[in-house]
Order: C-alpha cells, then structure tokens, then sequence
C-alpha cells in the first residue's frame, strides 16, 4: 500500500522556505540568487522545486511585473509545529519532556539556552520570529 503524500518541507523546500520567510515574495531568479550563496542550484530545479510546493501548499504563485512572485503560504511557526509534532509523535512517543532530556543529556543546550529557557517557563512567554529583511 503507498503512503500517502508528505505535506512536510524536505531539507531543499525548507531553505526555500526560509529564504521567503526572510525576504517575502520573490521572483524565480531572485530565489535562487539567495540559494546559490550556500551551493549551486540550476534554475529548472528551483521551478520544479516551487511546483512540487505549490502542490503540498507551502508556496503561493501570484504574477508579478516580470514573472510570477513566490511566497511562503505557511508561516515558519506553522511549518515548526508541524514538524517538530511529527518528530515528537515518532521519535519521543508525543513526550515534550523526552526531547528536552535528550537535548540535555546529548549537550545540545548550553548554558545560555538553558538560562533562556527557564526564564521562558517562568515568565511564560516564548521567542518572537524575527523580522523580514528587505529583498535583495
């Protein structure tokens, strides 16, 4: 029996994603301007890698003055609860407590993290996402 479709991002629609994120619509080129300046990616994967996006609902596609214009259709904490429930679901039985004691017992967390994280607890308050940067 085949699985169903992921709605998840891979590892390439995430930095997509978090480059939208960063910046707000963007035409093709302009996307993948900013994705060369980690490694080299031709302009057909970027097109097909948008496709399959839009396919799962993660981008939207509107015209622009040149091309279309790509944004992100889910926010960055939609995309983080989404996956951060299927790595508790799968890997931590739905334990919020098993992740943070493997974060600590793995020295994941340094000593500011921690600091962070329990004034987060105490004052009940969480991380702000940052603000978007202008596009190049």
């Amino acid at each position: 029996m085949a699985r169903p479709p992921s709605t998840q991002p891979t590892d390439g629609e995430l930095a997509i994603l978090k480059i939208l994120w960063e910046y707000g619509p963007l035409e093709l080129g302009r996307l993948r301007e900013q994705l060369q300046l980690d490694k080299p990616v031709a302009a057909t994967t970027v097109a097909t890698m948008l496709g399959v996006m839009l396919n799962k609902g993660l981008v939207r596609r509107a015209k622009g003055a040149r091309g279309s214009l790509w944004s992100a259709a889910i926010s960055r904490d939609d995309a983080a609860r989404g996956m951060l429930g299927k790595l508790l679901d799968h890997i931590f039985d739905g334990s919020a407590q098993s992740l943070v004691a493997h974060l600590l017992g793995e020295g994941q967390l340094s000593e500011k993290d921690r600091r962070q994280i329990l004034d987060m607890l105490e004052t009940g308050r969480h991380r702000k996402t940052p603000p978007r940067r202008k596009a190049p």
